[in-house]
């Protein structure tokens, strides 16, 4: 794979503060590197005809790369891609990463390890800057099919649009008003919304893909507290029922059904400022806690909450974390436990954590947490990565 990163050593960020629109410089910028990209350990099975690889993707928002990385391998760093400038999310489908950037949607071919396009949005920022209150593309999801994506892109002080990316004719075809701030988008698998998580209007936008008609729900279990709260949704996450799971603080997390609009409350105990939630394969929820800020008043942890019965578990960490994605834990990750029973109890999935929170902070790496034994373990990764999604791809022909 032939990735490039450009280093960007005045890059400038800034947090969740409220009120504060101004960047501030970055506490660690990407630095430059010549040092080749390095390549996997080889993995049980290697001689047998390569097949969909999994990989984790994960968007460094201090720079203008996408990173590729296998966090069970030697070197975990498989790839740098460079994508534009400030990249926030990623979504993935068939093996063609998007991202969004400060400078437009990038389309990339992860098998290759390149950017085939640069696409322009419909209402693109004036300006490229880095941070969480830069314009340009926030949330971003794909429709099921793979036809469609759905950016969320934000030019303050207006309400962010939720704009339509043709695949097909590869340009944004048509866009809606949303909510202020999108961090976040979700397509529905069955096809029949796409929502974004308005993180200042303390909303959620549920979109007909079709006639991109907009319902937008209040979603507030500690009431509108306006720009200077902190009790606001960041991300969710579909759960296994269909509805969309909201965390707040690690005090409650709200489940919306998109189609009725009604919600259900579950109050939990984790008591950390909750940002990035996923869904792993047996229903469980996982939500990234970053730490004390107002009614939350816990240490950084991630929690394992059980949306049916209420059953939860909360494991510290040592850094605030932004996004949580679901990767499948090695063949003899049940052997790492303590006898039988753990081996019995093992899920089949761990949790990864990107350390590029948007607040003073964060951290260059990602954190990878056991649900099973609680065993955490920390992989390096330079550049502030921020969105991590787990993807798959087909290696390319040597």
């Amino acid at each position: 794979m032939a990735g490039v990163v450009a280093a960007l050593a005045a890059a400038m960020l800034v947090g969740c503060a409220p009120g504060a629109l101004a960047p501030t410089p970055s506490a660690s910028p990407l630095a430059p590197t010549s040092e080749p990209t390095p390549t996997p350990s080889p993995s049980p099975g290697a001689d047998a005809a390569p097949g969909p690889q999994p990989v984790l993707l994960a968007t460094l928002a201090a720079s203008d790369a996408l990173a590729v990385v296998d966090p069970d391998a030697t070197e975990p760093l498989l790839d740098l891609i460079e994508v534009g400038a400030a990249p926030w999310g990623v979504a993935a489908h068939d093996g063609t990463a998007y991202v969004s950037t400060a400078e437009g949607l990038a389309v990339v071919d992860v098998a290759a390890g390149e950017r085939t396009a640069l696409v322009p949005y419909e209402h693109q920022p004036t300006a490229i800057q880095f941070g969480e209150y830069r314009d340009g593309g926030l949330g971003i999801a794909v429709s099921p099919d793979g036809d469609r994506v759905y950016v969320a892109v934000h030019e303050w002080p207006n309400p962010a649009w939720l704009e339509v990316f043709d695949v097909s004719e590869g340009a944004f075809v048509e866009s809606v008003d949303v909510g202020v701030r999108p961090f976040d988008v979700l397509a529905d698998p069955a096809g029949e919304w796409v929502a974004t998580v308005d993180h200042d209007s303390y909303t959620v936008s549920l979109v007909d893909p079709r006639s991109l008609a907009v319902r937008a729900i209040e979603i507030a279990p500690f009431g509108n507290l306006g720009f200077a709260g902190w009790e606001k949704p960041h991300y969710a996450s579909i759960t296994a029922d269909g509805r969309i799971a909201l965390p707040y603080q690690g005090l409650v997390t709200v489940l919306l059904d998109p189609a009725t609009g009604e919600t259900e409350r579950l109050e939990t105990t984790a008591n950390s400022h909750q940002h990035g939630i996923a869904t792993a394969p047996d229903g469980t929820l996982v939500t990234a806690g970053t730490g004390p800020f107002g009614t939350a008043t816990g240490e950084p942890n991630v929690s394992f909450l059980d949306p049916a019965t209420g059953d939860e578990r909360v494991i510290p960490l040592a850094h605030p974390h932004e996004t949580v994605a679901i990767w499948p834990a090695p063949a003899d990750a049940a052997t790492t436990g303590t006898g039988a029973d753990a081996a019995a109890d093992a899920p089949g999935w761990v949790a990864v954590l990107a350390g590029g929170f948007t607040r003073d902070g964060w951290w260059d790496g990602l954190t990878v947490v056991d649900p099973a034994t609680g065993d955490v373990r920390e992989i390096p990764l330079e550049g502030r990565p921020q969105h991590v999604t787990t993807a798959s791809f087909a290696p390319a022909e040597p």
